[in-house]
């Protein structure tokens, strides 16, 4: 099998490349990143292009399979640009829109999409499955545009039903790997006070999430997968399995004090996502673990929190 893996530089490729290299199935991987992987491996052909590149027809052509990762998680990875929102959405749906119909044109036989638990709508459903709707949090562009490529690939299934397509959609990933912004937040040594019942929120790790990608590409399951770990708790409690100390700041108070972070000093992602700790987001993942054979080592939250 010849496997292409965009976003092969990104923090979730730094696991899933050596388990897809590891795999005696996997002749060839072509990673395709605008910055080159820090793996070096004899059957990884790395790839330097941006995904919106017409090139990638020609990059994709004799590929059996296609994992896609790349996406813009934080403005504050734009660097200079990170105040471009349009650029944000042009590489995030833009680029995905390339990626997949130059795959189908190519005929690539299998997509996995690598989704986020940031498409569904917050109102007050827990746990969600995967029929909950879509809709992202006002502002929160990332969610956002997972959520608009989500409604785009509902179209491109129902004309390209030869294709196995599969989205996942994990909850926050953490793990050694995962996004600075992410394990920083947790460190802080306060978390936003909430009215009590706490809402809950849940986690996934990295190598789980890596692990279902493998199993989305050589299963024959198609649709959404929800994964997340067994168990759901209150933010705080997240935040009090690294930070024991950690101290409730008013909700107005923790708002401002993060828009004023990225505003002025690029700090972590844009503050649209904090309105989501005010409601609960928790997934349910049993067609994922009934479906797919997902089986994640890592399945308590505090667990996760503490390893990453």
């Amino acid at each position: 099998m010849r496997i292409a893996v965009t976003g092969s530089a990104s923090r979730l490729a730094r696991v899933l490349l050596p388990r897809l290299l590891d795999d005696p199935r996997v002749a060839e991987v072509v990673g395709i990143d605008v910055r080159a992987p820090r793996l070096h491996h004899p059957r990884l052909t790395p790839v330097t292009l941006d995904v919106r590149a017409p090139e990638l027809g020609a990059v994709l052509d004799g590929i059996d399979m296609l994992a896609h990762l790349a996406f813009v998680v934080m403005q504050a990875d734009l660097g200079r640009h990170r105040r471009d929102r349009a650029l944000m959405r042009d590489i995030n749906v833009g680029g995905s829109i390339n990626v997949f119909s130059r795959a189908a044109a190519a005929g690539v036989r299998r997509i996995v999409h690598l989704s986020s638990a940031a498409v569904y709508r917050l109102d007050g459903t827990a746990p969600m499955t995967e029929t909950q709707p879509r809709a992202a949090l006002a502002g929160f562009h990332y969610g956002a545009d997972k959520a608009a490529v989500e409604d785009w690939l509902d179209g491109f299934e129902r004309d390209h039903t030869r294709i196995g397509v599969v989205r996942l959609r994990p909850h926050a990933i953490l793990g050694p790997q995962a996004q600075p912004f992410l394990r920083a937040l947790l460190r802080l040594p306060f978390y936003p006070a909430l009215p009590a019942p706490a809402p809950l929120t849940q986690c996934v790790h990295e190598d789980d999430v890596a692990e279902a990608v493998l199993l989305a590409l050589f299963g024959a399951a198609r649709g959404a997968f929800n994964l997340a770990c067994a168990d759901a708790l209150p933010f705080r409690a997240l935040v009090g399995a690294r930070h024991r100390l950690a101290l409730p700041l008013p909700w107005g108070l923790a708002r401002a004090g993060f828009a004023l972070g990225w505003r002025w000093f690029g700090w972590g992602t844009d503050p649209g996502w904090l309105p989501g700790l005010r409601h609960p987001v928790v997934l349910d993942s049993t067609r994922a673990r009934r479906e797919l054979g997902w089986r994640p080592r890592h399945d308590r939250a505090a667990d996760i929190v503490q390893n990453s």
